[in-house]
């Protein structure tokens, strides 16, 4: 049984990785960089990337993450863990049908309510030039994270630190995933203490740790 993770370590693939650590599940790395990072994705010994044919064969929709569980393909991040903690069980799985549709709705939820706006607090606060960033967009994204980020808040106040289930699940990787790219708004962690300390005990997890070093050491 071989699972196959395609998708370089600075994407979304980073998800599917952190899981596949704390499960301790065996993988084959297939490094797929993202076509728009290139100067030219046509150009003769172009890496592999998301618009290149033997790429496309395993995800149409030219998107990274994918996953080829010995035959069986699956793409987007959030729905990849969500398979993997599914099939391979343990803690970090749903235990019944309610903590699945927690489990699905969590993930909705970080998709939907959060991503795009934190996706522009990390651009615009920080990893666009400086001539790139407009303010206004990265206030206009502040602003619609604020209600988002007290219910998640609220949540983890009641759920002992944790998403769902009063313990450690792949909700709280696909939450924590999402989240983590509003960090440079250092104002809604502090507005949000449980939110603050459970994203740094997320990180500080030795599987998290060992995917952000392999991240680190691939070229930017």
């Amino acid at each position: 049984m071989t699972l196959t993770i395609y998708g370089c370590y600075r994407s979304r693939a980073t998800r599917v990785i952190w899981l596949a650590n704390e499960l301790g599940l065996p993988f084959i790395h297939v490094p797929v960089i993202q076509a728009y990072r290139l100067p030219d994705p046509e150009a003769p010994g172009a890496p592999l990337h998301t618009r290149s044919a033997e790429f496309l064969k395993v995800n149409p929709n030219g998107h990274i993450p994918s996953i080829d569980d010995n035959g069986f393909k699956l793409h987007e991040s959030l729905a990849i863990n969500l398979y993997l903690a599914r099939k391979h069980g343990g803690p970090l799985a749903p235990q019944n049908a309610q903590e699945e549709g927690l489990a699905i709705m969590w993930a909705l939820w970080a998709a939907t309510e959060c991503e795009t706006n934190a996706l522009s607090l990390q651009q615009h606060l920080a990893a666009f030039p400086p001539e790139k960033r407009k303010p206004e967009v990265a206030e206009a994204a502040l602003a619609a994270l604020k209600a988002p980020f007290a219910v998640l808040d609220r949540t983890l106040a009641d759920g002992k630190g944790h998403v769902m289930g009063s313990r450690f699940t792949v909700a709280d990787i696909n939450v924590a995933e999402v989240i983590r790219y509003a960090r440079p708004a250092s104002e809604l962690f502090d507005a949000n203490p449980n939110v603050k300390a459970w994203l740094e005990a997320c990180q500080a997890r030795p599987a998290f740790q060992a995917m952000l070093q392999a991240r680190d050491a691939e070229p930017a």
